[in-house]
């Protein structure tokens, strides 16, 4: 489990160990980092709060919402559920990952631990210099961060993975690596999930995309697991049979407790519009970090 230290700590020795690291704070990342919580991995999320989700007008596809749904509010509900099933948020950069050597004797890491991020900081833990709302995240200033299982779901610099020597496949300025269809790539230990495995570029398909990564590196964990269900009570029960690993039986009283409690959150979710700023793609505006449109400024 991961050890819990001041993220401001100034001692260079102390490393906060987690059992899944998840570089990326987009829908993929997400959603992997909601399944692996929910099976009580300990889990950080990496966001640097750029996910190009944000680029979007409005998302009009993404099942659930009959009306579409604002992609600012959808990356906020995504992270608050995370959040909200234990997930950590770190607002930061990974400039580099590479396995845990001999060289890291002065690190106290885990004996489990078997990644090491390096990961630049904003001095702001709520928002980026764009004045994104990463509502929740830590703030990480030029700190390292050990992990025994790591899903990369950024994008679109992949460079932070050179040291691990990974195949991936280039394809112009853009860089995908190379996995076996459920998420593990060529180096043990290292998933990827999302438009970095090279998969459709739509958000739903993403949000699968991370949360089938997140099974497959829980059966790997060997977490005992047979799927995250909210049951009825008697569902499993009634027929002679055990709650199953990752499965709960709620009662009548409890179901309903639960719908009006998301009941009031979407509704203060949908209170009112979206307050940050539309984005646009890089190249289309000279601002400092090239997404803010012109009429916005």
């Amino acid at each position: 489990m991961g050890t819990t230290t001041d993220p401001t700590n100034t001692d260079a020795s102390a490393v906060d160990t987690y059992e899944v690291l998840i570089v990326g704070g987009g829908v993929a990342g997400l959603s992997a980092a909601t399944f692996t919580a929910r099976a009580s991995l300990d889990t950080a999320v990496i966001t640097a709060g750029e996910s190009i989700l944000k680029r979007n007008a409005h998302v009009e596809n993404y099942p659930g919402f009959p009306a579409g749904v604002n992609p600012r509010l959808l990356l906020d509900m995504q992270r608050s559920q995370a959040t909200r099933n234990g997930a950590d948020m770190v607002h930061g950069r990974v400039t580099r990952l590479k396995h845990v050597g001999t060289a890291d004797g002065d690190l106290d890491v885990s004996d489990d631990a078997r990644f090491l991020a390096t990961i630049a900081g904003d001095a702001d833990p709520d928002g980026d210099a764009a004045g994104d709302d990463v509502s929740g995240a830590t703030a990480a200033t030029d700190r390292t961060i050990a992990a025994e299982r790591v899903i990369a779901a950024s994008w679109a610099d992949a460079s932070y993975l050179d040291p691990l020597d990974v195949d991936r496949r280039e394809a112009g300025s853009k860089t995908y690596l190379e996995d076996d269809g459920d998420g593990r790539t060529t180096v043990e230990g290292l998933y990827a999930a999302g438009r970095l495995a090279e998969r459709y570029h739509q958000a739903v398909v993403a949000a699968g995309d991370g949360a089938r990564t997140a099974i497959t590196l829980i059966h790997d964990a060997e977490i005992p697991f047979y799927h995250d269900w909210v049951a009825p009570e008697g569902y499993f029960t009634d027929r002679g049979r055990e709650v199953p690993p990752g499965c709960e039986e709620v009662s009548e009283t409890e179901r309903r407790a639960r719908e009006r409690e998301s009941i009031a959150a979407m509704q203060e979710y949908f209170a009112a519009p979206h307050e940050d700023r539309q984005r646009t793609h890089p190249s289309l505006v000279d601002d400092d970090l090239g997404r803010v449109p012109e009429t916005d400024r």
